[in-house]
This record gives structure tokens, sequence and C-alpha cells, in this order.
């Protein structure tokens, strides 16, 4: 069945939470002109430095620098008619139906400005924003665009986004990450080795430049939840300067985890419980990995479990004897002291040293108690997945998951970029986990509509209104809360019948 027939027979609608809309440069490059002046407009270069620059040096070059190859032949044209639709709003409006998807969550391609201005940036910024809400803004029952969001600064980031949410209505939201910085021993002049192995990427949640917890209050305040789409190829292990694919693979998977990993670990889920994010475009098999790491780590890293390498509960003397009954002998001649017997795979004063950090939990922040913990404050993550990704069922196996969880995926169509060459077989190539066996009807359920509806809802009530989900969403927001009203009147039964025993 094709996606259209595919929708038909569902009960539900179907909400796609990353579509991609490809921007007409010449007509954005006016309009924003219009909006900002001509010097803004000119930031707006498409994607010409990040994939061009690196294509105009070709491979000798590349090679000689080290640059990755950073990709060719990127955008859809074999189907015209899929073409015009990543352009045109009113003509992806027309073939909704057609494609078997009810509301979607529209993000740019190449929206970023090229400017090491901050002022400048902050400019585009909202020039971009106005365009975007005004394009789509005869579209609303059906699509909504994001809202481009800077985080360079906390304080930038908080500006950009009450006035994108304030003054220009809109409801959704791309948070940059991995902001490329200078470590301070770089920035103060200094040259050596270990300044250069310091330049690092912010991701905002653990050890960053900045206090970013005012922001996350402001999106708590405004009803928003960040989402973060940013891409790994380029740098670190994906840096091959004649193949794209060798690059591309796992790349947004990469930043995605590390963005994940740091919000968790900086407890930020834990500061902010009604906040959520999410991660677009990764999958979902990094996400479960992850979960399943954090627990390992925290059940043989955590405080009380850190005394099992402790070098303090060492007993010398029963290592001493013990090689003298079963070591060589120029073992035992070299354990002279107490200290000597630390030596093993490291010197002793290595094996000592806490690289001196005065809080040796890892998930201090997190305030872990127990382990189901783990299940509560990893619920506030939701992880896009794209409709040919077999490993989506992962995020459903709630017997492999640890503690019987189920990850929140989010159908993410990704139509408009070069791996969708028909748009009209997104939902159909979903759906074909179903028609396998490998996902449930009920998973396929939570996967396109109810995993969307709680995620956009979380912060704002009213985010479908007046849209063509509207009335679905709200009867599942309203069977939500009669679930929990129930949950809640067996917890004080319960506690009724105690007390009368």
């Amino acid at each position: 069945m094709n996606s259209q027939s595919i929708h038909d027979q569902l009960d539900h609608p179907v909400i796609d939470s990353d579509a991609h809309w490809l921007e007409f440069g010449p007509m954005l490059k006016e309009r924003i002109a219009k909006i900002a002046g001509r010097e803004v407009a000119e930031c707006f270069t498409g994607l010409r430095e990040v994939i061009g620059a690196p294509q105009r040096m070709g491979p000798a070059e590349r090679r000689r620098r080290r640059i990755a190859h950073s990709g060719f032949w990127q955008l859809p044209m074999a189907n015209a008619l899929d073409r015009a639709t990543a352009m045109m709003p009113k003509l992806l409006h027309e073939r909704m139906d057609e494609l078997g998807l009810d509301f979607c969550v529209m993000y740019p391609t190449g929206a970023a400005a090229s400017t090491s201005d901050p002022a400048l940036r902050r400019k585009a910024t909202r020039a971009f924003n106005t365009f975007c809400a005004d394009y789509f803004a005869d579209y609303a029952d059906r699509m909504t665009p994001v809202a481009v969001i800077p985080t360079n600064t906390p304080e930038e980031a908080i500006e950009e986004l009450e006035h994108a949410v304030v003054e220009l209505g809109l409801k959704a939201a791309l948070f940059s990450a991995m902001i490329p910085r200078k470590a301070p021993a770089e920035e103060d002049g200094g040259a050596d080795d270990a300044s250069r192995l310091g330049r690092w990427y912010d991701v905002l949640g653990l050890d960053s430049a900045h206090d970013y917890d005012p922001l996350w209050q402001k999106c708590v305040d405004l009803g928003v939840n960040p989402t973060f789409h940013a891409a790994g190829r380029g740098y670190a292990l994906r840096r091959s300067p004649s193949n794209f694919t060798y690059n591309h693979i796992g790349h947004f998977a990469s930043t995605a985890e590390a963005i994940c990993k740091a919000m968790f670990l900086g407890g930020v889920t834990r500061r902010f419980p009604t906040l959520k994010m999410a991660f677009l475009e990764g999958g979902v098999s990094y996400a479960c990995q992850l979960y399943a790491d954090l627990i390992e780590h925290w059940e043989i890293r955590n405080r009380d479990a850190l005394e099992v390498v402790n070098p303090a509960n060492l007993d010398h003397q029963a290592v001493i004897d013990l090689a003298r009954q079963y070591g060589p002998k120029d073992m035992v001649q070299l354990m002279p002291d107490r200290t000597a017997v630390l030596y093993a795979a490291m010197e002793p004063e290595t094996a000592l040293a806490t690289g001196g950090e005065e809080n040796l939990d890892d998930f201090a922040a997190c305030q872990i108690a127990s382990v189901q913990d783990f299940r509560k404050l990893f619920a506030n993550f939701y992880f896009g997945c794209e409709a040919d990704d077999r490993m989506n069922v992962w995020a459903f196996n709630d017997r492999v998951n640890p503690l019987q969880t189920k990850i929140n995926a989010l159908f993410s169509s990704d139509i408009g970029h070069f791996d969708v060459p028909d748009m009209r077989t997104v939902l159909e190539e979903a759906h074909g986990l179903v028609a396998e066996g490998l996902m449930s009807e009920a998973d396929f359920r939570t996967f396109t509509f109810t995993n969307p509806a709680h995620f956009w809802t979380n912060n704002n009530p009213n985010f479908f209104t007046d849209t063509v989900v509207e009335r679905p969403v709200r009867q599942l927001l309203t069977e939500d809360a009669l679930t929990d009203y129930d949950a809640a009147m067996e917890v004080r039964e319960g506690r009724r019948r105690w007390r009368r025993k």
C-alpha cells in the first residue's frame, strides 16, 4: 500500500516532527533585504562556506589540509514535483493528504547567517525568523516553521527566543549547539600543544562557558521545547578528504549524543523536570545505547561504588603476601614499600590522583537516588527517527532496554533532502516495520502521533490549536489526564486501605 492508503486505515493522525523546506536563495535575500537591509541579506550565502569551500579546494588541497569532503549533489533533482514541494508551502499544503501526513514541523536547510559579527548575526536571526513567520502564515493549519535560535551566549538566545515567540508568534525552535570555542589558554595567547588540544565544542549542558539555566527557564516560561539538529561531519573522526559517506554516516547521532549526554549529566533534566528536548535526524539506536551506558556506568561509578577502586581500600600487605606465594622473585623484590604495590598498569602517582576534582561523583548533578531515576530523567528526551531507519524498532523493545523502558522516538520524514527521493513513500517506509512484524500498530501510533503530540504540547497545550489535528490531540491529552487521575485515585485508595489496617 502507498502512504495515502496506509494513512486512510490509521485511527490516528500523523505528525511529522522534522520536515525540511528548501530556501530559494534569490527570493530569501530580497525579502531579508526588505526586512533588515542589504548588509543583512548578504549574510545569507546558503551552504557556500560549509559545503562550497571544501569543494572548491579540490582533492589534493583537501588532503594537504586534512579537510573533510563536505559532500556533493545533496538536494533532490530528479523529481521536479518534490523539489518544488520542498520550496513552496502552498504546494506542500496541497499534497499533504497524498503524502499521508497531517501536520509538519518545518525546518530550514541552509538558514545560518554567515557572519562572525554578533550584532549582524542578531539582525540576521530576527530577519530570518520574521521571514519564516510570514512565509508559512497562510498554512498554519497543517504546518509550522521553527524559529532559529543562536546560543553563542544565553543572553542572546533568550532575547531571540522572546522575539520569535512573543513578537512573531512562532511556537517551535531550533537551537544551535556544538558551539566552537577557544580554550582560555588560547584566548590568553598560549600556543603550546596543550592549548591547541584545548579547542572545544560547547554542548551547553555540561562544562559550558556560560550558565544556560536562565535559557532553559525561559523555554519553560514561554512554552517552548528546545530541538537540536547539529551537524557532526567535518571534524573529529569524520574528516575524510575524499569520502562524503564516511563523513556522513552517524554524524547527526554523534552530536546529538554529545548534547543529550551533557544535558543529562549536567543535571538539566533534574533542575527542569518539565522541559523536554528533541534531538533530530540521528535516529534512536544511539539513544538506546546511551541510556543503557549511563545506567551501567552509574552502577560501577556512583560515589559508593567507587570505593571498590579507591586506592585507600587496597590491602597492601595481602598483595605482598600473595606475591611471595605466587609471584616471580623480581616482583617481590620490587615491592619494598606499600606505595610500590600500586604500580600496576600505571605509576602510583597516577593511580592515586583524582585530577583535583573535589566531587568525585560524575552523577552528582543528576541527584540519582536509585536506578529508577534514570527512567524518569531520560524521559525528558525525544529522538527524531527517519522513516527508512530499521533501528526505529529498538526504541520500543522494552525487553532489551533497561528498566523495561520505551525510548521516545519521533517520526521525522526529512522530506526535502537527498535521502528522500520520493515524498510519497515516507509513511509507507515507516509502516513497513509494522508489515514485517517488527513494530506493533500500537507502537506505530506512539511513533507517529502520541510521542509527537506529547512533545510539542508539553509546555504549550495550545500548540495544535486551529490545526487539523487539534481535536485528536486534545482527546489524547484528555485521556492522559484521566489516566493520571485514575492512577492517583488508585494510589489514594491504596493509602486509605493501608490506614484502615
